[in-house]
C-alpha cells in the first residue's frame, strides 16, 4: 500500500487525515485506518491499480462534467450546475413544481457548470435538457422558525419567547398502558403541557426498531428512520377497549394480568411488556381482518410506497430467521435474500403474505397514533406541537440499511472521538449514507427519511447535526480511535432541510453540543436551524454565563437525556455513578470529581444570584434541595426564542434516561416517571415551575 496514494484518494473522497481535538490538539489519521474506511466506502486503495481506479469512479461521480440528478439552491439566488458542457448553445426548459415553466437557452460556449437565472418559489422544480432532466430543489434561504409558527399570536411578553417541554415518550405512565408509554399517554401530556402554556412538546426518537428482537430497545439504536416503533401504540386505540378486551381473553387468563403488572414496575421490562404488546396487536389485526372493511389501510399501503412495503418484508424476514435459530442481521442472509428488490425477497413476500401485512398494520397504527398526538397538541393551542427526533444513523444490521443498500455505508459505524466527555470516542454501530452514493441518487433515500420526521410533528431535532458536516466514522470492530472525519455536502443538506422544514411548517433544532468546527454554529444559524445550549456547558473560564450572554439562535434548557438532570448534578449522583462504572475522566479520581463540583455548585449560585434568580446562601449539595425554580427562572429568562425544560426537572427527579458508555450496567432508556401522566403536570411543585416559564413566555391563542 502506497501511503501518498491513500492519502491522495482520502482527500478526493472528502476524508480527512488530520482533525484537533477538544483541547486543541492536532491529531493524525493512520494509513491504514485510513485505507479500511476508503474500502468501507467502496473505494479500495490496497494497490496502485486500485488507488487508480478509485479514483477514477470518484471522477465519474462528482466531476464537474458529471450532470447530477439533483442540485440544490435558494430562492432568488443563481443556480449553479454542473455537467452542461454538451448543452451549449441548446435550449432548456424549467417545470415549476406548483405550475408554470422558465424557458431559457446555455451559453454558445458552456463552461463544465454554468449558472442558471434565480427562481423566485421555493420548491423541486424540474430541468429538461435534451433528453435530460434534473430536479432543482430551490430551497428558502432559512428553515421554518419560531416566530414563523407564532404568526397571529401575541408571545413572550411580546417578544416572540415561548417555552416547551421535554419527555422520554417510553417513560410516560397512565392507567391501561401495559408497561410502555404510549401515543394515548402522551397525547394525554400534550394537553395537559398546553393548559400549562407550553408551546412545544419534544419527545425521543420513534423511530422504528426490531419487533423480532425486543431486547434491541435504545431509541437512539433503531431499525430504520423511515417508519415508526410500533410499541408505542395502545391497543385500545386499534378498535377499541371491547376488542382490547377480547383479545385480552383469548391470550388466556394471565394476559390481562400480566399486562397489569408490567404496569406497575419502577423500569420498563422490553422482553416483557414489548411481547406481549406485540401478541395484543396480533389479535387485534386478526379481528380486523375478519370485520373486512381495509379501505383506509389500503390507502395507507398505497401511500407508503415502498418505504412501508420494504420495512414490513424486512420484518417478517428477520422474524422468520430468527425464530429459526439463524441471523436476524441481513448481511448474513443468503444473497437472494440480502436484495430487497430480488425474486427470492419477492416469492418470500407473497409465501408470507398475512405476516407482511400484520407489519404493514402496525405501521399503519403507528402513524395514526402520532399523527394523533400532534393534532391533539395542536388544537390545545400550541402553536408548535410535537418536536420528534432523527437519530443520526440506523443499525448497518436494521431495515433502513437492507432497503437503502445503495446510499447507505457498509461496514463503518457513526462515532465520535475522544473528547472531553468521553476520554474514550464513541462508536454507536449505526450505519450512514455515503456522500458520494446521495449525490450519484440525487439524495432520494435523504429526502424520504426528512419527510418521514417532518410527517407529524411541528418540529425536528436533527441528533448530532454535525454529521450534516462531518462525520467520525469507524471501521466495524475497531476502537474509536481508529476513526476519521468524512466531508458531507453540507450545503446540500442544509437546503434540503430547509425547503422540508417550510413545506412542512415546521421548526428544525440541531443538537450541536461536542467538538464544534470553526464556523459552524454560524452557518447552521444563518440557515435558521436552532442550536442547542445547555446550561451545565455555559461555562468561561470557571464562571457560568448570565442569561443575557446566551445565544438568540438557540434553544435553552437544563440538561439533556445523556446529562445529569439538575437534582442530580447539584447532588453528585452522576459522579456516584461514574465513580461505580469507572468512567471517571482520565486522571481524575473520586475526591477530585467532587470537589470540581463543588467549586462549580458555587459558581452556578453565584450566577443564579447575580441575574436575581437566587439569593442567600447556596442550598445543600441534596437533590431535594437543588435550587431548581431559580434554574427554571434563569433559563426562561435567555433570549433563546425555545426554553425547553426536560420532564425530569419539571418534577426534580435525581436520575438521568441514559448514561453514555453503559449499557447493562444502568438502566438506560427504562426509567419511567413515578407519576401517571393525568396528574403529572398538576402537582403544585411543579406547576409552579411551569409557571415560572410561562411569566416570561407565555403564548396565547390566535388572534
Amino acid at each position: 500500500m502506497n501511503d501518498t496514494e491513500v492519502f491522495n484518494l482520502a482527500r478526493a473522497s472528502g476524508l480527512a487525515r488530520e482533525w484537533t481535538s477538544a483541547k486543541g490538539e492536532q491529531m493524525q489519521v493512520a494509513p491504514e485506518a485510513l485505507a479500511a474506511i476508503l474500502e468501507a466506502l467502496g473505494l479500495p486503495c490496497a494497490t496502485d491499480e486500485q488507488c487508480r481506479d478509485s479514483q477514477r469512479r470518484l471522477a465519474e461521480i462528482q466531476g464537474e462534467d458529471v450532470l447530477p440528478p439533483l442540485v440544490t439552491g435558494v430562492v432568488g439566488k443563481p443556480l449553479r450546475v454542473p455537467g452542461v458542457r454538451t448543452f451549449a448553445g441548446k435550449n432548456y426548459r424549467i417545470e415549476l413544481e406548483n405550475g408554470g415553466h422558465v424557458d431559457g437557452r446555455f451559453p454558445d460556449e458552456a463552461a463544465a457548470a454554468v449558472e442558471l437565472p434565480p427562481i423566485d418559489r421555493y420548491g423541486y422544480h424540474r430541468l429538461l435538457a435534451g433528453e435530460r432532466e434534473v430536479t432543482l430543489a430551490v430551497a428558502p434561504q432559512r428553515c421554518f422558525g419560531v416566530a414563523d409558527a407564532l404568526q397571529g399570536r401575541q408571545c413572550g411578553n411580546g417578544d416572540g419567547r415561548v417555552w416547551g417541554l421535554g419527555v422520554q415518550l417510553y417513560s410516560l405512565r397512565r392507567h391501561g398502558d401495559g408497561g410502555i408509554g404510549d401515543f394515548t399517554a402522551l397525547s394525554q401530556l400534550a394537553r395537559s403541557a398546553a393548559s400549562h402554556g407550553a408551546s412545544a412538546l419534544a419527545i425521543s426518537p420513534v423511530h422504528a426498531m426490531f419487533s423480532a428482537d425486543v431486547t434491541r430497545f435504545s431509541p437512539y439504536s433503531p431499525s430504520s428512520r423511515l417508519l415508526f416503533n410500533v410499541l408505542h401504540i395502545d391497543p385500545a386505540s386499534v378498535l377499541g377497549p371491547d376488542a382490547l378486551a377480547t383479545a385480552l381473553a383469548s391470550l388466556g387468563d394471565d394476559a390481562a394480568s400480566n399486562m397489569a403488572r408490567l404496569e406497575q414496575e419502577e423500569f420498563i421490562n422490553w422482553p416483557a411488556a414489548g411481547v406481549l404488546r406485540l401478541m395484543v396487536l396480533r389479535r387485534l389485526f386478526e379481528q380486523f381482518n375478519a370485520a373486512g372493511n381495509q379501505t383506509e389501510f389500503a390507502a395507507f399501503r398505497a401511500q407508503g410506497g415502498t418505504a412501508v412495503q420494504d420495512h414490513a418484508r424486512f420484518e417478517a424476514l428477520h422474524a422468520w430467521r430468527m425464530a429459526n435459530g439463524e441471523s436476524g442481521d441481513w448481511r448474513t442472509w443468503p444473497e437472494g435474500l440480502r436484495n430487497p428488490r430480488g425474486t427470492a425477497v419477492e416469492e418470500f413476500a407473497h409465501a408470507h403474505a398475512p405476516e407482511v401485512a400484520f407489519h404493514e398494520f402496525l405501521q399503519w397504527q403507528a402513524a395514526r397514533g402520532l399523527s394523533g398526538v400532534q393534532k391533539d397538541a395542536r388544537e390545545a393551542g400550541m402553536p408548535i406541537g410535537l418536536i420528534t427526533d432523527l437519530a443520526v444513523g440506523a443499525d448497518n444490521g436494521g431495515s433502513q440499511a437492507w432497503s437503502r443498500q445503495a446510499e447507505i455505508i457498509n461496514g463503518l459505524s457513526v462515532g465520535a472521538p475522544p473528547d472531553i466527555l468521553n476520554t474514550r470516542g464513541q462508536s454507536w454501530g449505526l450505519g450512514a449514507f455515503s456522500p458520494q452514493a446521495m449525490k450519484a441518487k440525487g439524495f432520494g433515500a435523504y429526502i424520504e427519511m426528512l419527510r418521514a420526521a417532518f410527517a407529524h410533528a411541528g418540529g425536528v431535532r436533527i441528533d448530532h447535526v454535525l454529521g450534516l458536516s462531518r462525520l467520525w466514522l469507524v471501521p466495524q470492530g475497531e476502537s474509536p480511535e481508529q476513526g476519521a472525519y468524512l466531508k458531507y455536502p453540507m450545503y446540500d443538506l442544509l437546503h434540503l432541510i430547509a425547503l422540508e422544514s417550510w413545506r412542512h411548517r415546521a421548526i428544525v433544532i440541531g443538537e450541536d453540543l461536542g467538538t464544534v468546527p470553526p464556523g459552524f454554529e454560524r452557518i447552521i444559524a444563518e440557515h435558521g436551524l436552532l442550536g442547542i445550549r445547555v446550561l451545565l456547558f455555559q461555562q468561561h473560564n470557571g464562571r457560568f454565563l448570565s442569561p443575557g450572554e446566551w445565544s438568540g439562535d438557540a434553544i435553552a434548557t437544563t440538561t439533556t437525556h445523556d446529562l445529569p438532570t439538575i437534582a442530580g448534578w447539584w447532588q453528585g449522583r452522576d459522579i456516584d455513578w461514574a465513580a461505580q462504572l469507572d468512567l471517571l475522566e482520565r486522571g481524575k479520581s473520586d475526591a477530585d470529581a467532587r470537589h470540581q463540583r463543588e467549586r462549580d455548585r458555587m459558581a452556578l449560585w453565584q450566577s443564579l444570584k447575580d441575574a436575581g434568580c437566587g439569593s442567600g446562601n447556596a442550598p445543600e449539595a441534596r437533590a431535594d434541595c437543588a435550587p431548581l425554580d431559580d434554574v427554571i427562572g434563569f433559563i426562561a429568562a435567555t433570549p433563546a426564542p425555545l426554553a425547553m425544560l426536560p420532564i425530569e426537572d419539571a418534577l426534580g427527579l435525581p436520575e438521568q434516561p441514559n448514561i453514555p458508555g453503559t449499557i447493562e450496567t444502568h438502566p438506560n432508556w427504562r426509567r419511567r416517571l413515578p407519576q401517571t401522566v393525568d396528574s403529572l403536570l398538576d402537582a403544585p411543585t411543579v406547576a409552579k415551575r411551569l409557571a415560572i416559564l410561562n411569566r416570561a413566555r407565555s403564548c396565547g391563542k390566535m388572534s
